[in-house]
């Protein structure tokens, strides 16, 4: 998640922003309001509280709060801005973290889920912060772990990942928390809608787009089971320990229940190997020596898991064309005005988009076509 300052909520004051014990402003923290319901719900937390922005965007907002003792705690609230009325659900995202804390799933400890919007202008709730490392590039990878700490934080998240899909959504509560069964069929009508509805004129990328889709909703593997989706899974949705250990799984937002294999399939599109064309934005670490291979980490989820992984290259292509239906999202609201005018950060989405769905088609056995000479 990418921090941003863009946008204010409303709150009961109007102001938009709170005070950490610095006198500094925190955008999306009405201090006094948030502090007392602090005092209240988590009463460990010791007056005065000072809060800090880690992490956000067009993602929910994390925020660290330190209370007069030094004690951490994480806060996660809605965008400041772009919040569609059923995105961004803190109450879902609070009962899911709760709902695996007794399992093997390493999660923050949940602490108060505050649904009252007059308190901060939108629903937030507090977990425990989880210290550690957060993988996001090479640079901190090499400082962090070396490459035997590295193989296992591989196979420590394949191994996470599994155990994820093994919950019985029944014994922990989650029975009711989304539609089970037909979750490729749901998926394939939400970002092909959404795909359609993000036209960017002068720019075609819906040719291909268009056909991966055709070709996925003709051939959906029968789902083997129903577990919980994380729908985001990778290795900087995740904090490790200093020997590579998942200690927690971040980002729960657009959890929910389905085909587990659609998460081990996204997993290896973040898997990025050497010799990869870099398709994605962002570069991530796991090229570096000591990471798995992608089949070391199919392999490492098939010790914990009875599914059959023989059609996974369908969750693989499916995995590259749900990115490039969110990633064209990203760059027709740009265009509309979210950049500000700038459109230099976003020129080469156009070219993302189409690259991630003929990845797809690739993993599909389709014949990309190249581009027509000029």
């Amino acid at each position: 998640m990418a921090s941003s300052t863009e946008g204010l909520p409303d709150t009961r004051d109007g102001s938009g922003t709170g005070a950490g014990r610095d006198g500094g402003a925190v955008e999306g923290i009405a201090a006094e309001p948030v502090s007392r319901w602090f005092a209240e719900h988590v009463p460990e937390a010791e007056a005065p509280l000072d809060f800090s922005l880690i992490a956000g965007g067009r993602s929910n907002l994390t925020y660290q709060v330190t209370d007069a003792r030094g004690a951490r705690f994480a806060l996660r609230r809605p965008p400041l801005s772009h919040v569609l009325p059923t995105a961004h659900d803190m109450s879902r995202e609070y009962r899911v973290i709760t709902a695996l804390g007794p399992t093997e799933v390493p999660v923050p400890q949940t602490l108060g889920l505050c649904t009252d919007p007059e308190v901060n202008g939108a629903p937030f709730y507090v977990m425990e912060f989880v210290d550690g490392y957060i993988l996001r590039d090479a640079g901190d990878t090499e400082a962090a772990l070396d490459e035997a700490g590295r193989a296992r934080a591989g196979r420590s998240l394949a191994y996470t990942l599994a155990g994820l899909h093994g919950v019985d959504v029944d014994a922990v509560g989650l029975a009711d928390f989304a539609k089970r069964e037909g979750y490729i069929e749901r998926q394939l009508r939400r970002w092909y809608e959404q795909f359609r509805n993000s036209h960017v004129d002068g720019v075609d990328t819906g040719t291909v787009v268009s056909e991966v889709h055709d070709r996925l909703a003709a051939d959906i593997p029968p789902q083997q089971s129903s577990s919980v989706v994380h729908g985001d899974f990778r290795l900087d949705n995740t904090v490790l320990d200093e020997d590579g250990t998942v200690k927690a799984v971040l980002d729960w937002e657009i959890c929910t229940l389905g085909d587990p294999l659609a998460d081990l399939g996204l997993l290896m599109v973040y898997w990025t190997e050497p010799g990869d064309e870099a398709a994605l934005i962002g570069v991530t670490p796991t090229t570096l020596p000591g990471f798995p291979t992608r089949a070391e980490m199919c392999g490492f989820y098939a010790e914990r898991s009875s599914l059959d992984l023989s059609r996974l290259d369908f969750y693989v292509a499916f995995g590259y064309w749900k990115l490039a239906c969110i990633l064209q999202g990203v760059y027709a609201r740009y265009v509309g005005g979210a950049a500000a005018g700038d459109r230099s950060s976003v020129d080469g989405f156009a070219h993302s988009v189409v690259t991630l769905a003929e990845s797809a088609l690739a993993r599909l056995g389709g014949v990309v076509t190249p581009p027509p000479a000029r």
